[in-house]
């Protein structure tokens, strides 16, 4: 039976959901409540503290941090986001008209990382851990897609001072929303939305190329070069400012990942950890909406 469900843990709802994904143990001495577990990582990406601060509820803080560094480079977290969009792809609960955006997020002094130990197993882990240098200190940045109910599809972490417009295609290659039956996952949005940084011909050509149209301004240079070509400049890439207008559905998702104080400021020294952080709020998020 299930005790009283206290703030920042997880719903039964959100429970039935994730539980079927993770993965049990065959051999060893019987392991610590997943449940119980999973509750101390909500709790700490929510409130942002220190592993070492999580309330003793939650049992040993080695335990939890153990098993979310071997969830996050087993890519747990993913499955779960990917399996909760296939089935809400399936119940035609996905608005394919898709918003990519970034936001900055500042790193704690605590975030900066320390030489890999000798022996330490080879990871996914980026060189610069994701993390850029400039005036304003330490930073890294989320890129996000999300569909029209302001929901993720796909996250990309990178170093705070990469641009918007280099990071478009790798992050539209993310959107992979699994069959729960026969076929091929669903990668290619109806229409993508995107402000001006991501207004360059490159990144028009390649959705073309995909067969996804697409709503994105012009930025104001790139109108005056066209106009100055006379004819040779070719026709106005196509703009709908109506549809334009639902582009702050991506700023309201935003807000809603940054309610999570550990997403907010990053403290996680790996690109890993901090990415599957903001995986499992994207979960999260999906939880409450299907």
């Amino acid at each position: 039976m299930v005790g009283v469900i206290r703030r920042h843990e997880l719903t039964d709802h959100e429970w039935e959901l994730l539980a079927p994904l993770i993965p049990r143990a065959v051999t060893g001495r019987p392991r610590a409540g997943d449940r119980k577990i999973i509750n101390g990582m909500v709790y700490k990406i929510r409130t942002g503290i220190s592993w070492r601060d999580l309330p003793t509820r939650y049992g040993p803080w080695k335990t939890v941090y153990t098993r979310f560094r071997r969830y996050a480079l087993d890519g747990m977290f993913t499955r779960a986001l990917r399996q909760i969009q296939a089935q809400a792809d399936e119940a035609g609960d996905i608005d394919w008209l898709v918003q990519i955006d970034s936001t900055i997020v500042r790193a704690h002094q605590h975030a900066a990382p320390t030489g890999q130990k000798k022996g330490q197993p080879r990871t996914d882990e980026p060189d610069d851990h994701a993390l850029g240098r400039s005036r304003g200190g330490l930073t890294t940045k989320i890129h996000l897609a999300c569909d029209g109910k302001g929901r993720p599809l796909a996250i990309l972490i990178t170093p705070g001072q990469r641009h918007d417009s280099v990071c478009a295609h790798p992050l539209l290659e993310r959107i992979r929303v699994p069959r729960t039956g026969p076929g091929r996952p669903r990668c290619r949005p109806d229409r993508v939305i995107a402000d001006k940084a991501y207004s360059s011909r490159g990144f028009r050509a390649y959705l073309r190329r995909r067969g996804i149209t697409h709503t994105i301004p012009e930025k104001t240079d790139q109108q005056r070069h066209r106009l100055g070509r006379g004819r040779h400049g070719g026709r106005p890439p196509e703009f709908d400012r109506e549809t334009y207008r639902r582009r702050n559905t991506i700023e309201r998702c935003f807000n809603r990942l940054k309610g999570f104080r550990g997403l907010a400021t990053r403290y996680d020294k790996t690109a890993v950890s901090y990415e599957a952080a903001v995986t499992l709020a994207s979960f999260l998020l999906w939880a409450r909406s299907v």
